[in-house]
């Protein structure tokens, strides 16, 4: 059993299919038996069960480690299929999770720490209840591109900066700056390689330039980190090329106000899982309003076209049902 520890102390962390489910199990089971066998030997009992103990230890190492409590609970009395033990081990689960919590976090949760990975609670702090989106990005330079960029500038960019997404903005009549979209790091290295968008000129593309490239050349591969900048040579003919990012970006991407609760916009990246959010001034005028109903889609057999239902439609269909139900069941009763 010491080399089972060693063992997974070592491989922990490490990028070989070696979990920590079934070593802690027999870890725990293996300490769990030794006081079981101590119990026998101190007071003389022998109708003491050393395998409850060592399924008690198994759950108590397991809850310490993982702080998992009622999958964990559900695992141990299937393997059992001994509901009597269901007390028992609640009670360990219990005592072991709060004896961990009390010192450190979870052994998955340090290694996401440790891994630099931004991992979140499921609630926001509390603090964050009184601050607001601005609040959150003041002391951060927001890094945007032009939406026709010089390839020198986008090399020079990647290399300074290792943000996943980049705002796209565009001058606006009034020679504002306006963000028409995000486009991701990924997929600016994609452009790069390809070096197949490169113009001679500053001025937008024509439609059809997405039919150079396949959905396929933007996906990330599974079994590695992606490209990297440094992997890309170009010349310096190449670098004082143009690029136009305005076909290749998400015209729509996930838009706050300054002035919103940062617990909001927490619980926006973890019910949606972003990984970016734009905060923008307060607009000043609102283009719609849309409401759960108007999110109902109905089916048009004539045209084949999917149209909203309209309130007013339903709202007469609700009434004439319910004046025919009224019908019928005075019917019923003469």
């Amino acid at each position: 059993q010491v080399m089972f520890y060693s063992l997974a102390v070592v491989t922990f962390g490490t990028a070989v299919p070696a979990g920590q489910f079934v070593p802690g199990i027999m870890i725990g089971s293996t300490y769990g038996r030794l006081v079981g066998m101590s119990v026998v030997k101190f007071y003389k009992k022998l109708n003491v069960d050393e395998g409850t103990y060592a399924l008690l230890g198994a759950a108590s190492f397991l809850g310490g480690s993982m702080r998992m409590t009622v999958s964990l609970c559900v695992i141990m009395v299937e393997i059992t299929n001994n509901l009597q033990l269901l007390p028992l081990i609640m009670l360990v689960l219990l005592i072991s999770k709060a004896v961990g919590d009390f010192f450190n976090e979870g052994l998955y949760e340090e290694q996401a720490r440790l891994k630099g990975i931004p991992l979140l609670d499921s609630r926001p702090k509390q603090v964050m209840r009184n601050m607001n989106a601005k609040d959150a990005c003041k002391n951060q330079k927001v890094v945007c591109l032009p939406r026709v960029s010089r390839v020198v500038d986008i090399v020079s960019v990647l290399q300074s900066n290792k943000h996943n997404g980049f705002p796209i903005v565009e001058r606006g009549q009034n020679g504002e700056s306006l963000v028409i979209g995000l486009i991701l790091r990924s997929h600016l290295l994609v452009l790069l390689q390809s070096k197949v968008d490169f113009q001679n000129t500053p001025f937008p593309c024509g439609p059809g330039i997405l039919n150079r490239h396949n959905f396929s050349d933007f996906v990330k591969p599974a079994s590695s980190k992606g490209k990297s900048i440094d992997d890309i040579h170009l010349t310096d003919e190449e670098l004082g090329l143009y690029l136009d990012l305005a076909p290749f970006l998400n015209p729509s991407p996930y838009i706050v106000p300054e002035d919103m609760s940062l617990a909001k916009v927490y619980n926006l990246f973890r019910q949606l899982g972003l990984r970016h959010i734009f905060v923008v001034p307060r607009p000043s005028r609102v283009v719609g309003l849309i409401t759960r109903k108007d999110l109902l889609l109905e089916e048009d057999g004539n045209t084949a076209t999917t149209e909203l239902q309209s309130t007013s439609v339903r709202s007469i269909l609700s009434t004439s049902c319910k004046l025919s139900f009224s019908l019928l069941r005075r019917n019923a009763q003469n």
